[in-house]
């Protein structure tokens, strides 16, 4: 009987481990870094141990630290939740070696199916369909070009070691292909330590589609439904959803077969996806095995109504599968999307900064799968990743209204987030007719201006009128009913500035009792206070009764209205600057990273928008671009440079009078 787990993770995998792990029984221990004294998943767990500083290599990824945890604290368990050493052999193997039972898969299928060569040749072998390519052993850039030419165009490269759409490249054309090799490697290196990369025969605008596999120590092994995670953006899942609406129920059948079958060829144990591309006349090919939990689990949990990582505890200690494969039934449809901190207005750039309110939605069928809470701070050094949101609902339209209402009331004051580009996925056409490809996002956003939320209106700058002319600057929150002391208040009227985004707004403001009137230029907006109490403000507009949530600190205030966050700074009493649009010139930093390439040169001639260095953080790879027209002076960055945010790399010269005077 297993009694204690150590969980060898972080953040809301570790959290969702310790909640299940609890319930039966189990005691807990967390690893935490430095940078994660006062995480969630820290203060859940019955007793924690720091591994290490913030880097990820010397904390999480050192597997000798998470080991001496375990049996320092008498663990007999250990679970690897996703990412970090989850999928890697050694750490498997390091367990076994320290009297653990590491709950996974064992360590030859992890290795097996950890890399897309081996895997590929193991399925074929399997009678599993596979995609087209070449899979040379270490090939060199030379052999992968020769290869390519008997392949066709287009193809993929792809890390041999990798997931998650790192080290992946598409190439439409021969001579873009040695260039891509060369990205590919980087990345691949950088995320896996490993540059082995093997090339596939791109199949268009595909499905991607996953099958969610367990097996047990005693042979038995099942399929629990497919995911449908064609949604992706730089072939990183976006949107996950159970079941498919492209998939037939022979489909299925097929699928799953195909997927026990790989399953059962690598001697699996456990929770393992299939993943396979699926073209538009329903041929099904293998990708790749996860061996491990995935991150989209939760939409298979409330098909089938199982618990996966019970059943991963349950497989570990030696159990059979709780289930037959006859046994396991379908119920309604499920959605999942990813909440980060990131900017899609601006290249999806991750936000680091503080959670000044964090308010998951409530309600019939919703589920929220976090690490996070109010006042944590989101760092540079790990997956800006704040929730998961899923939804549950008899049918797919339930399931998408209710997600979509879940995403307009959830609360997040402090980081810019993808919220409002997740509603907009989740209400367009194409993917409410079950249409939606691989290709989908690129197709439907692409330099989609409205990616951004829309600009605030007279009716969002009246509600935010009425916090700011309270006054109560020096206090971070308003409190209590004010509607009577307002209402014996006389008039005034008083000019207001408030900041949003780049721009600054001009209003006057007419506040009589508990009556407002806010102009701006031609537009006037009026409301009516009913009471401002604890972060929530309720008004009369036009006779309907209104509520909005809000958080203030000194001069900056944010607001949760008509589904979308809002952040708004009185600028009233700031001393005017001159208002431009060309940027300084002075080229910084967008994250703490790495130089991984910096590709202009003293002198150079550029435009604003162009690339000048490439930034790798959070495993990804940043470019960070010219703001302005000018020419390349000072660079103060080079390849292989650890650079902190905000530190200057470039600068520019100006090369028009306008941008000189912004630099200024």
């Amino acid at each position: 009987m297993l009694k204690k787990l150590l969980i060898a993770n972080r953040g809301e995998i570790a959290v969702r481990v310790i909640k299940t792990a609890k319930s039966l029984g189990y005691r807990t221990v967390a690893v935490y870094s430095e940078a994660d004294a006062k995480a969630l998943h820290v203060e859940m767990a019955d007793e924690a141990v720091c591994i290490g500083p913030a880097q990820v290599s010397a904390s999480y990824l050192n597997a000798e630290a998470i080991i001496q945890a375990a049996v320092q604290t008498g663990a007999d368990c250990v679970h690897p939740g996703y990412g970090f050493l989850s999928e890697n052999s050694g750490f498997a193997r390091a367990c076994k070696d320290a009297g653990l039972v590491f709950v996974g898969p064992p360590e030859a299928a992890i290795e097996l199916m950890g890399s897309k060569r081996r895997s590929k040749i193991a399925m074929q072998e399997a009678g599993v369909p596979v995609v087209p390519g070449f899979e040379g052993d270490n090939a060199s850039d030379e052999e992968l070009i020769d290869a390519a030419q008997n392949i066709g165009y287009p193809l993929m490269i792809k890390a041999s070691a990798g997931g998650g759409g790192r080290g992946m490249r598409l190439v439409e054309k021969a001579d873009e292909l040695s260039d891509n090799l060369q990205r590919a490697r980087s990345e691949a290196k950088q995320a896996f330590g490993d540059d082995e990369l093997i090339l596939e025969k791109a199949v268009i605008e595909p499905r991607h589609i996953e099958i969610q596999v367990f097996a047990d120590q005693h042979g038995n092994a099942v399929y629990l439904g497919e995911r449908d995670c064609s949604v992706q953006r730089r072939h990183q899942k976006v949107v996950e959803e159970a079941p498919s609406p492209f998939v037939t129920p022979e489909l299925r059948e097929a699928m799953g077969e195909a997927a026990v079958k790989a399953a059962l060829a690598c001697g699996y144990e456990g929770a393992g996806t299939v993943e396979f591309l699926v073209d538009k006349d329903r041929n099904f090919y293998f990708l790749e095995m996860n061996t491990r939990l995935q991150v989209e689990h939760p939409v298979t949990e409330l098909i089938t109504g199982q618990d996966l990582v019970a059943w991963q505890l349950s497989v570990a200690e030696g159990l059979a599968l709780p289930l037959t494969q006859d046994q396991i039934q379908l119920n309604g449809h499920a959605i999942e999307v990813r909440l980060y901190a990131e900017d899609p207005a601006n290249g999806f750039t991750p936000q680091t900064g503080p959670l000044h309110q964090f308010r998951p939605a409530e309600g019939e069928g919703l589920r929220f799968d976090t690490g996070v809470r109010s006042g944590d701070s989101i760092t540079p050094h790990y997956d800006p990743m704040l929730a998961k949101v899923i939804a549950w609902g008899t049918n797919r339209n339930e399931a998408r209204r209710r997600l979509l209402r879940a995403l307009e009331d959830t609360t997040v004051f402090g980081v810019t987030t993808n919220r409002y580009f997740l509603s907009r996925i989740i209400a367009d056409d194409t993917f409410g007719e079950g249409e939606a490809t691989t290709a989908f996002l690129q197709q439907a956003f692409k330099d989609d201006p409205s990616l951004a939320p829309k600009d605030i209106n007279i009716r969002e700058l009246a509600f935010a009128a009425f916090v700011f002319s309270h006054g109560n600057s020096g206090r971070p929150d308003v409190r209590g009913d004010l509607s009577n002391a307002w209402s014996n208040a006389p008039s005034t009227v008083s000019p207001m500035k408030l900041e949003t985004g780049d721009k600054t707004l001009e209003l006057l403001v007419r506040r009589a009792g508990n009556h407002i009137t806010v102009t701006q230029g031609e537009e006037q907006y009026e409301l009516d206070l009913e009471s401002m109490d604890d972060g929530l403000l309720c008004i009369i507009d036009k006779g309907v009764r209104q509520r909005c949530q809000y958080h203030r600190r000194g001069d900056h205030l944010y607001l949760q209205a008509f589904g979308q966050a809002l952040a708004v700074r009185d600028v009233t009493h700031q001393p005017a600057g001159s208002a431009t649009t060309a940027g300084s010139g002075r080229i910084k930093a967008t994250m703490d990273g790495a130089i991984i390439d910096v590709l202009v040169e003293a002198g150079q001639a550029v435009k604003q928008g162009d690339t000048l260095v490439i930034l790798e953080a959070m495993k990804m790879e940043h470019p960070v671009k010219a703001d302005r027209n000018g020419t390349i002076g000072e660079i103060l960055a080079a390849k292989g440079d650890q650079v902190k945010r905000s530190q200057l790399l470039v600068d520019i010269t100006a090369t028009d009078a306008t941008s000189e005077e912004a630099g200024q």
